[in-house]
């Protein structure tokens, strides 16, 4: 029997422990069976409310744009087209005055609307 490859490391080694999978490189734990969906993307702002897609937030500190002078100064406003499951730039945000650009869920706060 093959077994599928863990899905937040990809490492081969999965192994099954009873009724779950195993991955023994990053030790996440996962039912098989379980089907995975979008709702299941549960990604927080700096003050643990969590985020979804068409919310709006407002940046907290001033952010660098990696390979570019420019400057995201604190308070800007973004909007947050989708909502992503990756390590490090969970959301997919159009921010006001910069354009179309990645960003990391901690550097917002969900904006009162």
């Amino acid at each position: 029997m093959s077994l599928p490859f863990c899905p937040k490391c990809n490492s081969e080694y999965v192994y099954q422990d009873q009724s779950q999978l195993v991955c023994p490189e990053c030790a996440y734990e996962w039912d098989p069976n379980a089907t995975a969906t979008e709702d299941d993307i549960q990604v927080k702002d700096a003050n643990g409310t969590l985020l979804a897609d068409g919310d709006k937030v407002t940046v907290i500190k001033d952010l660098k744009i990696k390979g570019s002078s420019q400057v995201i100064k604190i308070g800007t406003k973004a909007s947050v087209r989708r909502v992503l499951d990756k390590k490090d730039h969970e959301l997919d945000c159009k921010v006001d005055g910069v354009g179309e650009m990645m960003v990391t869920a901690k550097f917002v706060k969900k904006a009162n609307t």
